[in-house]
């Protein structure tokens, strides 16, 4: 059997409660860096507990930019998982209404506030 590929998808939301500074947007900045370490740890541990779980490989925040207001943080993450024909096809809306349903209705994430409307994810 072939092996199986890895695919990536987007995931996108707008935290409300943590102010956008210049130094987020410097991926070698400590606050980019920290705020970073935060968001793998939430973002791993719900796409762990998805139906994607078993086939995650993981997430890299690719940046983070000023929302509508400045007391908005747009977080953008690239994560990765393991397909195949045995494993069935990526459903991005599946992992959609999980990541919902764990997120309160998209309103937390931890200690974080989330924008209602604002989590995408794109296969």
């Amino acid at each position: 059997p072939l092996s199986p590929a890895v695919r990536n998808f987007t995931l996108n939301f707008t935290i409300t409660n943590l102010p956008f500074t210049a130094d987020l947007a410097l991926p070698n900045s400590k606050k980019f860096k920290s705020t970073e370490k935060v968001m793998y740890h939430y973002i791993d541990s719900l796409l762990q507990k998805s139906g994607i779980g078993p086939y995650f490989t993981g997430c890299k925040v690719t940046g983070f930019r000023s929302g509508r207001n400045r007391e908005n943080v747009g977080v953008d993450a690239v994560c990765s998982y393991k397909t195949n024909d045995s494993l069935g096809a990526f459903d991005r809306e599946k992992v959609y209404h999980e990541l919902s349903t764990m997120t309160n209705g998209v309103t937390t994430l931890g200690h974080y506030s989330l924008e209602k409307n604002s989590l995408y994810v794109n296969g």
